[in-house]
């Protein structure tokens, strides 16, 4: 009963440690999304100004590898913001499941076990950040980070529409929604382990969420009320009662959107 209860405290002292670093990186994360956001605004502002004054200012310089680790900054706090939530409580059971089967490296093995799994979101922002400089390229993204070809933004938000309800999207949503079932199948033992099972972890996360992601581009990329929807949206899949429900809805959505965008196109 004492070792039981030892345990018990334990469980508790990490977890309380291990959510105050998730808070921790969830907060700077939107601190500084929150601030490139204001910066952006303030620079709109200021060529709205001199518009208004009949200054013309002429930025045609094309987006080049120079580019690139500023954005990658940028996407890689958007997805740590947006993703870190839906995944606490995963991340809070697998350091109680380490404790319970005894692991000495328990709490190391539960930080693994989340930076496995950014670095999957990680990887996912780079390609994000390679995209946003080939779309800048292409001439098809304005300055504030947005699509302005009406067929391309359809075509996209009509494509996120139905991902929503194909069977890849229900396997690796039903991953992230019983992550009790997902240690049962795939646990593994040791810091190494929970390495590997954060990146396995972080791919269906992925592979849930990545074309509501990419709806970014059509959204607004620093548009910080559609970084919030879409992190809220990303919550409600995966922690609320029917929250595969809510995900088709919210496809429904997407999907008549960008029906419209291609007719009114």
């Amino acid at each position: 009963m004492n070792q039981k209860s030892s345990i018990e405290v334990l469980i508790q002292r990490d977890r309380l440690w291990i959510t105050l670093a998730l808070v921790a990186s969830i907060s700077l994360a939107w601190a500084w999304l929150v601030r490139e956001s204001s910066a952006m605004d303030m620079l709109t502002l200021e060529a709205q100004r001199h518009a208004s004054m009949g200054m013309v200012v002429i930025n045609m310089r094309a987006w080049g590898l120079s580019d690139w680790p500023a954005l990658f900054v940028m996407w890689t706090a958007m997805m740590a913001g947006m993703m870190l939530p839906s995944a606490a409580p995963v991340i809070l059971l697998v350091l109680g499941a380490y404790r319970l089967r005894k692991d000495d490296q328990a709490r190391l093995a539960a930080v693994m076990f989340m930076g496995g799994y950014v670095l999957v979101w990680t990887a996912f922002s780079a390609f994000a950040a390679g995209g946003q400089i080939a779309l800048h390229r292409a001439a098809v993204l304005n300055d504030d980070m947005r699509l302005h070809s009406t067929v391309l933004a359809g075509v996209i938000l009509l494509a996120a529409g139905i991902y929503q309800w194909l069977p890849v999207k229900t396997h690796c949503l039903v991953r992230c929604q019983a992550p009790l079932a997902f240690l049962t199948q795939h646990w593994r033992p040791g810091i190494r382990g929970g390495l590997l099972m954060g990146l396995r972890h972080g791919a269906s996360c992925v592979g849930c969420c990545w074309l509501l992601m990419v709806l970014l581009f059509v959204l607004g990329v620093m548009d910080l009320a559609w970084v919030a929807a879409l992190a809220v949206l990303v919550l409600l899949e995966k922690l609320a009662p029917g929250g595969a429900v809510i995900g088709r809805v919210a496809g429904v959505a997407a999907a008549g959107w960008g029906i419209y965008l291609l007719g009114w196109a």
